[in-house]
């Protein structure tokens, strides 16, 4: 694929709304994507953090997304893609660029496939897996090998199950959607209410219910409602290895990243982002827009969008950061509090002098 017809191409994906211009060679092959240290004249890389600006003069790749400033400032050799938004725009050429393995369609001899169950036209179901009775399968899907759809589960046309994915009964998941191994949708949540010095179980008869465009990592377990439904909306992103608890509601356009806890019945807005290993307690509602930085503890609501930070608990990043670098200096602090007291005419020079 040439540089002018890979442009093209983003422009189509985008719906439009990343137009880009090419300076240099129009007609050079492009054949992948690579990073500015390491591409080649065939490859595409781009520009998104100044701190890899000196990477541009030395690259070998054949062409660079940069922003117009961007490429005013640095003029590197290679053909520039300008646009206004060069990650986005990476990440569509990535797309268009991409090999994807070969689909197929069709039922492998060792699966199983209830016959009350309903398998739409293009799908594949892989060696080994099961789709239980009342499950519907969507068009073009692709259910790969040891994956698992309970009785009366739905899963979207063209959406995609990694090897080993569980989708428990009657949870449902969006078209277009990806689930990556290990993912278990539906299992029960951590309901138990205390009795006589011990745990009665509460049945968890909800369902899990997630919408289109929705992304999945590994290993990653969606519980199921306690009653009502735990709900993901359209386009979230969820890394791997996250816990979301029964009753959940998890907002549109939500990117949620590895080994994040939530807590059951939490609410989290949309548009927000959750850094890696945050921890959000349960009952507790993130309104829309929140940003929340990696490793940090939410215990109550917030209801203003912003970004926050802090496990000793949250606060605002900006009032974090001042209080880390206080506590970064206090050692040194100590130190010069100590030569103070000891000059003469200190207080505690004054103090012990009048005893």
């Amino acid at each position: 694929m040439t540089l002018a017809e890979l442009v093209a191409a983003v422009e189509q994906r985008s719906a439009g709304r990343l137009a880009a211009t090419v300076e240099g060679e129009r007609e050079r092959a492009i054949q992948g994507v690579a990073p500015l240290e390491t591409a080649g004249p065939a490859e595409l890389s781009f520009l998104a953090n100044l701190r890899y600006r000196g990477a541009v003069a030395t690259t070998r790749a054949g062409a660079v997304v940069l922003t117009a400033a961007d490429h005013a400032a640095l003029r590197p050799s290679a053909s520039v893609v300008v646009c206004e938004q060069p990650y986005a725009w990476f990440a569509f050429a990535a797309q268009v660029l991409e090999r994807p393995a070969q689909r197929r369609a069709g039922i492998d001899s060792t699966a199983y496939v209830d016959p009350a169950a309903q398998v739409g036209a293009q799908a594949w179901i892989g060696p080994w897996a099961v789709v239980e009775a009342g499950a519907q399968v969507g068009a073009g899907c692709s259910i790969e090998a040891g994956s698992y759809v309970g009785h009366g589960a739905q899963i979207g046309a063209g959406t995609r199950l990694h090897p080993g994915v569980k989708v428990l009964h009657e949870c449902s998941v969006g078209a277009r959607g990806i689930v990556h191994s290990g993912a278990v949708i539906g299992a029960d949540g951590f309901g138990f209410a205390p009795f006589a010095g011990s745990w009665i179980k509460i049945p968890q008869t909800g369902r899990v219910v997630i919408g289109d465009d929705v992304e999945i990592g590994a290993n990653t377990t969606i519980d199921r409602g306690t009653m009502g439904d735990t709900v993901i909306e359209d386009d979230v992103k969820i890394d791997n290895q996250v816990q979301i608890g029964h009753n959940c509601r998890i907002g549109a356009h939500t990117v949620i990243a590895g080994c994040t806890g939530i807590a059951g019945s939490a609410i989290i807005g949309r548009y927000c982002q959750l850094g890696g290993a945050s921890m959000i307690h349960g009952h507790i509602t993130l309104c829309d827009g929140v940003v929340v930085s990696g490793g940090t503890l939410i215990s109550r609501s917030i209801n203003e969008p912003g970004f926050y930070s802090g496990p000793f608990p949250f606060m605002a990043n900006r009032d974090w950061e001042r209080n880390a670098a206080v506590v970064r200096h206090l050692r040194e602090l100590r130190e010069r509090i100590r030569v103070l007291e000891r000059r003469p005419g200190s207080a505690t020079d004054i103090e012990d002098s009048s005893k």
